[in-house]
């Protein structure tokens, strides 16, 4: 494909995702209708698409409009590219631009447009990380790097580099972690490598895996919104006795086969069973949230989420949090994280918690910033009161 078909598929997928469709079922069933599209294709109009999608406001407003034309249009401009050389009609590129587009729109610079967030949760960004806000705004308008955990049950970050490297995969030791590395070269190839097929390596966030390796100790932890099971993996890889749940557990199709290639054994519990193995020592609640810090992953979500589903959301926060804590022996830990970078999702839930229960206390608090290492996270270990 030519660079202006690659355009051109940018912003079919984009006008579908307006519509209501998620960002990633809109990428794949444009793949499936067009097989003639090769693996850089794919990947250089995924690069496009998930541009845009961090960048919308910014975007639109250079490109004028708020479709897939002009959000492409304004990102060529915002990239220092001739539009001109894209938008050329030959072939499957876009028509040539038209004399209105051709005029440059005024530039906007108002503080959502420029932060490339909706206006409604500015007081929530700036409440929340104060000085650090324009700063995190403009990283999660960047591509996160690609980072890798090394499942020490099986081999050691060294040893794990120099195999990769020997696959055609640089890699560096991410400091948020240690068992992290951040791939700097040949991350495509990364899946086909032997060092993942034979479970040495997982994809994981470093940020994530750093809330894993702050677990307090314990023998029997449960992950109790596992989802697709990363931390309780990490979790099993130290050795400890895991169990995963999820309120939905089609969410946790593919830990079975995960938990395989990498030689950990992690039970699967539904919910009327939870209760039968409690006490836990460790119970993880890495609960559903606006994901606001790893928008730069799934940046999608920072223009679908309303004041409404923010409330909604710190709602059932507050009820796994209550609900999780009859699950912890009575000297464990009840450890709550997200992926959030907004109060009113992290220390306002801790509050509320404590608040609705004298008899428990928080032992540890910790935020991790948006940054080049790793997305914007937040966790507390609570404790019982001994009396």
């Amino acid at each position: 494909m030519t660079p202006g078909a690659r355009v051109a598929a940018a912003m079919e997928i984009l006008d579908v995702i307006t519509t209501g469709r998620p960002a990633e079922q809109a990428l794949t069933q444009w793949a499936r209708r067009s097989r003639f599209a090769g693996s850089k294709d794919r990947s250089a109009i995924r690069d496009h698409v998930f541009d845009a999608l961090r960048r919308w406001r910014s975007a639109a407003a250079a490109g004028g409009g708020q479709n897939g034309r002009a959000v492409m249009l304004g990102l060529l401009r915002e990239d220092g590219l001739d539009p001109a050389e894209f938008f050329t009609g030959d072939g499957h590129a876009p028509p040539p631009l038209t004399d209105e587009e051709l005029r440059v729109p005024l530039s906007d610079k108002s503080t959502g447009v420029s932060w490339n967030l909706p206006d409604w949760i500015l007081p929530e960004f700036t409440g929340s990380l104060g000085a650090e806000a324009q700063k995190t705004a403009q990283l999660l308008q960047s591509r996160a790097s690609v980072t890798l955990r090394v499942n020490t049950a099986r081999s050691t970050r060294a040893a794990t580099q120099k195999a990769l490297a020997a696959a055609g995969i640089a890699t560096t030791p991410n400091p948020l972690c240690d068992t992290a590395l951040t791939v700097t070269e040949g991350a495509r190839r990364v899946k086909a490598s032997d060092p993942f097929k034979a479970g040495w390596i997982e994809f994981q966030d470093a940020a994530s895996q750093a809330v894993v390796a702050l677990l307090p100790g314990g023998a029997r932890c449960l992950d109790y919104c596992a989802g697709g099971g990363g931390k309780a993996l990490a979790m099993a890889a130290d050795g400890r006795t895991v169990f995963a749940h999820d309120v939905d557990p089609a969410r946790m199709k593919d830990l079975p086969g995960r938990a395989e290639r990498a030689g950990a054994t992690i039970a699967q519990l539904e919910t009327a069973a939870l209760q039968s193995h409690a006490p836990f020592d460790v119970v993880l609640c890495d609960a559903p949230c606006s994901g606001s810090g790893s928008w730069r992953r799934a940046p999608h979500g920072k223009w679908t989420l309303s004041p409404g589903q923010l409330k909604n959301l710190t709602r059932i926060q507050d009820e796994i949090l209550a609900e999780a804590a009859h699950l912890v022996s009575p000297e464990g830990a009840l450890v709550y994280a997200t992926c959030s970078v907004l109060k009113r999702e992290n220390e306002d839930r801790i509050e509320t918690f404590l608040a609705r229960h004298p008899d428990w206390s928080c032992r540890l608090q910790r935020r991790f910033d948006v940054q080049q290492h790793g997305d914007g996270f937040f966790t507390a270990h609570l404790t019982r009161v001994k009396l």
